[in-house]
């Protein structure tokens, strides 16, 4: 082991040389590839691995069952004393009270870090005393906790017994403090130094029989910094594969506005929503996946804005907020009396309770009402100067927009003409308008073209390219937004990748790589057999769990660069590496002195972010210093980068981003001074660069769901306690569920319709072009949700989720639009009473 001061640094041997005795040995079947493998080549159907998959479940691969779920009373009121309570309660008891306060005043300040829980705003200048949330303060603490998973815990918990605990249980064994590996027929990790770990990862990249053989996945919690130096040692490597997050997210956005409007982001700033006159929230949840939007609309809600909520679900975060703000007080000792007097804010003035996946037939509706108006009197709905001068095809969307029946309207969004001439009315008396989405919007098959629906919606009243107007796609992870900013795209542009060359001369690779849904398959296939994640769970954030699980077993290695034990950890290659990395609250010390890092919000904020805690361990690595050792172990004498000046000196990594990438200018000047804006030329200049030079109207059929009968259309949806797949607890306060996750959110008059009652266990089953795909024992927890449709927690249903149901034009899976039957499980009760006994044994070792 590196028992040295943690910053010290070794230059890890070429690559190219054989290596020390003691690291580990090549195979010989990696010795013998061929030179070349074509991906487009599959031994086998995807179909038919996958039928094989779902047959044969990966022992360890799905989240186990827990304990059973309990149903209760529901919360109404997002936020409020009981958020700040349990807030509170996280960080004191993950970090205890000094760090955990110190860690509240830090958190989203210029001078302290960027919250990684979701990539809202800070408000550009007076920034609350507390400027976080309830998931922020989770999100903080469990980086920061005190509890360590070192290598005696390691020692002491078997790979296969630590698969059989549940993703609750992973998350509360702390923080990775030290380099561990697994090598082929191991059962435990075990430590490896930092000269190894890199001299092992060398090796087996350089064995590859080409660099497309290798996969390069990023999180969303990468920095801007990091990203920058990741995809530019993989394109330096050879190769695109560079699959992130956002494939699985708001890649149909970026599709979707690309050819509106030209730019693949939102075009709104937060005072534009303090401006807007409404706003139209869509398959979003900002309760729960990004509760400080609600300060701003509460704010917006005070400065005279109508707020519409199209959703499946009546979630608290839409309804009403009780977020009364201390600074507000000139008593702060009344501060919790007003707290618990405080009854909450209405926010939505209308909610529209769509169907899933019907959001594109309600905006279609809510248009055609607004039509009827404008066709009585032209120009008095529309906005016909904008239209003629900044648009392209209005005439054939309205022609269309004419030709679409109302039955079609009516049955795909599941609505009333009386609840969409609602909504069309706010719409017309409101000259502003901004319209939220989230992945409500973006994860069924045809999302790009319900995106670019609402988009038409904003087109006709002339809503983008003025204040208080615009689309507004709400990013989850604080930095998803600046890794693709930064190159991490499988497909980056033609200037990017000329600038990028120019910069470091050499010569990018052209052809593209694998996003998230292909890596998977290319693995799967033996076509990748070296995949390396900066950050994330894998495993558990993928669709098709057990495709997926047998994709990461076909590689000869696997590794992640994480600070807290997930799944993915769990379902390895031959050989596998955990690489445990500072956290966004943790100082970074290099050569250079104290680093700080930037990160870029839904918004196209520009942030610094510097950690003020002491690291939890003297062995871990800043996600740069991987990333420059990583590269320079790989590609030795082969690089035309000095990733030792890099790593030493973060202000080295800006110049060049600067030099690569437009809007960066002065960088370094620009972010010691404040917060800047990316350039935006649809929101700046009503200018749009998607060939046409115009924004477009885009027509689209509506799709239609006609279930057979005892068919449901499922969505996977987030818990209260999670983030992303990250597991904080086991309840549910806004929607009733509490010690457990395993539920299945039915309508009521379709429970006693199927036969079902409530607290029942049920098995749900997916079908897709022949395939079944079974998740066991849900409980049945009869909720407000439209006919027809479910809705259960990811990633326990992820299973049920087909690898090659994925939306048009984005590749994006399908987790929101899921054709799924019910039946009775058999004999619950013994499974559950097994898992309590196999759960108590395997505990009995923590």
């Amino acid at each position: 082991m590196d028992r040295k001061h943690p910053n010290h640094r070794h230059h890890a041997p070429d690559a190219t040389r054989d290596g020390d005795p003691k690291h580990e040995p090549h195979l010989d079947t990696v010795a013998q590839k061929p030179t070349h493998i074509g991906l487009g080549a599959p031994t086998t159907s995807d179909h038919e691995q996958a039928e094989a998959d779902a047959a044969a479940p990966t022992p360890g691969a799905q989240p186990p069952m827990e304990r059973p779920p309990h149903l209760g009373e529901a919360e109404h009121v997002a936020a409020g004393l009981k958020a700040i309570l349990e807030g509170a309660r996280k960080t004191f008891g993950q970090m205890g009270l000094r760090r955990g306060v110190k860690a509240w005043l830090d958190v989203n300040k210029k001078d302290g870090f960027d919250c990684q829980s979701c990539a809202w705003p800070s408000p550009d200048h007076k920034r609350h005393f507390f400027e976080f949330c309830e998931s922020g303060a989770k999100a903080f603490s469990s980086e920061a906790t005190k509890t360590h998973a070192d290598a005696d815990f390691f020692r002491h918990h078997s790979i296969a017994k630590m698969a059989e605990q549940s993703d609750y249980w992973l998350e509360q064994q702390g923080r990775l403090v030290e380099p561990m590996v697994k090598r082929k027929g191991d059962t435990h990790y075990k430590p490896i130094s930092w000269d190894d770990a890199f001299a092992l990862l060398a090796r087996e990249l350089n064995a590859l029989p080409n660099p497309d053989s290798a996969i390069f996945y990023t999180s969303g919690r990468t920095s801007n910094e990091a990203a920058f130096l990741y995809q530019l040692f993989a394109r330096q490597f050879g190769t695109n594969n560079l699959p992130d997050c956002s494939n699985m997210c708001h890649e149909s956005s970026g599709a979707a506005l690309n050819e509106s409007i030209g730019i693949g982001k939102g075009c709104v700033t937060l005072e534009d929503l303090d401006q807007a006159d409404a706003i139209f929230i869509l398959g979003q949840n900002p309760g729960t996946n990004h509760p400080r939007m609600l300060t701003t609309l509460e704010q917006a809600k005070k400065n005279g804005a109508k707020i519409v909520a199209i959703n499946p679900l009546p979630e608290p975060g839409l309804m009403r907020v009780s977020n009364p703000n201390p600074e507000e007080y000139d008593n702060i000792l009344l501060y919790p009396l007003k707290l618990l007097a405080n009854k909450g804010v209405v926010l939505s003035d209308l909610w529209l309770p769509v169907r899933i996946n019907g959001d594109m037939a309600a905006m279609r509706g809510i248009m055609k009402e607004m039509l009827e108006v404008e066709d009585r009197v032209p120009g008095s709905v529309f906005d016909l100067p904008f239209i003629r001068e900044n648009t392209v095809g209005f005439e054939d969307f309205i022609a269309h927009l004419r030709a679409t029946p109302w039955d079609d309207i009516i049955a795909g969004s599941g609505l009333n003409r009386e609840q969409l001439r609602e909504a069309a009315h706010i719409a017309m008396d409101s000259k502003r308008i901004v319209c939220c989405w989230a992945m409500g919007l973006t994860q069924h098959k045809n999302s790009v073209a319900t995106i670019q629906e609402v988009m038409n919606f904003l087109l006709l009243g002339g809503n983008i390219g003025r204040e208080g107007a615009g689309p507004c796609p709400v990013r989850g992870h604080s930095n998803v937004q600046g890794d693709r900013t930064m190159g991490i795209w499988e497909r980056m542009n033609d200037h990017f990748m000329d600038k990028l060359g120019k910069e470091f001369q050499f010569t990018p690779p052209a052809e593209h790589g694998t996003d998230v849904v292909e890596s998977i398959k290319h693995m799967r296939k033996g076509n990748a057999q070296v995949f390396f994640a900066m950050g994330g769970n894998f495993l558990s954030a993928t669709p098709d769990t057990e495709f997926t699980a047998k994709a990461l077993r076909k590689c000869r290695l696997t590794a992640h660069v994480s600070t807290k034990l997930n799944r993915s950890h769990l379902i390895t290659g031959d050989i596998a590496l955990i690489l445990p990395c500072l956290g966004r609250s943790e100082v970074d010390r290099q050569a250079g002195g104290e680093q700080f890092v930037t990160v870029e919000d839904s918004m196209g904020i520009i942030n610094p972010s510097r950690g003020h805690l002491e690291p939890a361990s003297g062995y871990l690595l800043s996600e740069p210093a991987i990333v420059g050792r990583l590269a320079r172990a790989t590609l030795g004498q082969r690089t035309t980068v000095n990733w030792e000046a890099l790593v030493a000196d973060y202000d080295r990594i800006r110049e060049h981003i600067e030099h690569v990438i437009p809007g960066f200018e002065n960088f370094n000047a620009r972010i010691r001074r404040d917060v800047f804006y990316l350039p935006n030329e649809a929101r700046d200049k009503r200018k749009f660069n998607n060939g046409e030079g115009k924004a477009k109207f885009i027509v689209s059929e509506i799709e239609r769901h006609d279930l057979a009968p005892g068919s449901f259309l499922m969505m996977t949806i987030r818990s209260h306690d999670q983030f992303n797949t990250t597991i904080y607890g086991l309840n549910d306060r806004y929607r009733g569920v509490y010690h457990g996750r395993r539920v299945v959110f039915i309508n009521p008059a379709d429970v006693e319709e199927a036969g079902l009652q409530q607290g029942q266990f049920v098995d749900l089953t997916s079908h897709y072009q022949g395939e079944e795909r079974t998740a066991q024992h849900f409980m049945v927890a009869p909720f407000n949700i439209p006919r027809g449709c479910t809705a259960t927690y990811f990633p326990e249903a992820n299973v049920l989720v087909p690898i090659n149901s994925t939306a048009e034009r984005s590749n994006t899976p399908t987790s929101k639009s899921i054709v799924i039957t019910i039946a009775p499980s058999a004999d619950p009760e013994a499974a559950f009473a097994g898992l309590r006994a196999g759960a108590a044994e395997s505990l009995a070792h923590t």
